[in-house]
């Protein structure tokens, strides 16, 4: 008599796939879990990762293309047509959470380096270096492609879009590099003022908004603006710091989540803040470029709900599953924060060189002023995180120390000349 398999019994090569990667992908993350140390906090960890992420899925949405006339990429944003759209750059725009992970993971380093020995110089170079390497890995590589581009036939306007992307995260990185260098005098201040040694920093903020874009705004010069740069991003840090050293408590986390949301309404409907967190084309005000006092507002929410959350971050970070993903993500920081943007923009280069076939391409060489384009952008992001993924297989070395003697003086220096090259061109300094 024949039997055939019952419906609920499926076929040993259909079971056998499936579990095959459930049983890799399990293996992994007992790897990972076996291998992190018992003091590890899980729910800072995760909190960086939460951050790195904002900012390759805020460029991706808010970044888009147009062609000129002479077809020829240039950047474009939907927010000049869509200001519906500013409040996902409040949920998109998590760089007070970075700078307050930052703060807290400084500090943290910063006093264990002192307790094995080491002298503030050596914290701070080896700091330096690793935000370092990834810079340079990135814009020497671009430094060596776009003469070659140029020469295969990429117009200049495309290059120059291109080299705008790639620059437009790493200032970042100069900033942050900048305040970690003070992290000592950080370190100081919450020793001395705890909670309260962020309050200078907005006080600050608040002062150099009042003559930017008060009753006075006329005499003041537009250099000005340019006060904000350090203690603008230096708050968030600072409240890291002091969380760091134990000086925020969850009452303290209250305080900021309740003041920084109100003082955020307030700065929105009452003083006309501009809504988007991040530039729009043709607006004269910007929130971020230098930081404005609602920056520093949102800040303080993100901070006091980050903080308030902790204990519950920390618990789902116990799952082996959810807490491997958080530990490569973290491994790539520099990678993710120089590459997503090069990454986007080799999709759309592609896309444009091929337009005599495709013709303009939904949601990434079209114009960004279209409902139809938002949802077209959505599909495409899954294919800029899997060409990310691809380049940071190769890009991740250059977050790796790299060889010393002899013999690395030179690549080392080919690299530097590279990247000094990309940088005029960027930049425009040679125009």
């Amino acid at each position: 008599m024949t039997t055939f398999p019952t419906p609920s019994a499926p076929s040993d090569t259909a079971r056998t796939a499936p579990a095959g990667l459930r049983g890799r992908a399990a293996r992994a993350a007992a790897a990972v879990e076996a291998r992190t140390p018992a003091h590890r906090d899980r729910a800072v960890d995760g909190l960086r990762a939460l951050a790195l992420l904002a900012v390759p899925t805020g460029h991706w949405l808010l970044g888009g293309f147009t062609h000129d006339p002479d077809g020829a990429l240039r950047n474009a944003s939907p927010l000049s047509a869509f200001g519906f759209l500013a409040p996902a750059s409040w949920v998109l725009q998590m760089l007070g959470v970075f700078f307050l992970v930052g703060g807290y993971a400084s500090v943290v380093s910063y006093r264990r380096s002192l307790e094995r020995g080491r002298s503030r110089g050596a914290w701070l170079r080896g700091r330096v270096a690793r935000l370092g390497r990834p810079v340079l890995g990135v814009t020497a590589v671009w430094g060596a492609l776009v003469p070659l581009l140029h020469v295969l036939g990429v117009p200049v306007t495309t290059l120059r879009t291109g080299s705008t992307l790639v620059i437009q995260p790493l200032w970042f990185v100069g900033v942050y590099t900048l305040i970690t260098a003070l992290t000592p005098y950080c370190v100081r201040a919450a020793e001395r003022l705890g909670a309260w040694a962020a309050l200078p920093l907005a006080a600050t903020v608040a002062v150099v908004d009042l003559l930017r874009y008060g009753p006075y705004a006329e005499a003041v010069p537009s250099w000005l603006s340019v006060l904000n740069i350090l203690p603008g991003w230096m708050f968030a840090y600072q409240l890291g710091v002091c969380w760091g050293g134990n000086r925020l408590t969850e009452r303290h986390a209250r305080v900021l989540l309740i003041g920084g949301t109100a003082l955020f309404a307030t700065l929105l409907l009452v003083f006309d803040y501009p809504a988007s967190m991040v530039g729009v084309p043709g607006e004269s005000r910007t929130n971020s470029h230098p930081p404005s006092l609602l920056v520093l507002a949102l800040a303080a929410a993100q901070s006091g709900a980050a903080i308030l959350l902790r204990d519950r971050i920390g618990r789902v970070l116990r799952r082996p599953a959810v807490w491997a993903p958080v530990v490569v993500i973290n491994l790539s920081a520099m990678t993710i924060l120089c590459w997503h943007q090069t990454a986007m923009f080799t999709v759309a280069a592609s896309g444009s060189l091929a337009r005599s076939v495709l013709g303009t391409v939904p949601g990434l060489t079209e114009a960004p002023d279209s409902l139809p384009w938002i949802a077209a952008r959505l599909l495409w992001l899954p294919v800029f995180a899997v060409l990310l993924v691809a380049m940071a297989r190769y890009a991740r070395r250059f977050e790796s120390p790299w060889p010393t003697g002899r013999g690395a003086v030179w690549p080392r220096a080919a690299a530097g000349v590279l990247a000094a090259g990309f940088a005029v061109f960027a930049l425009g300094l040679a125009a």
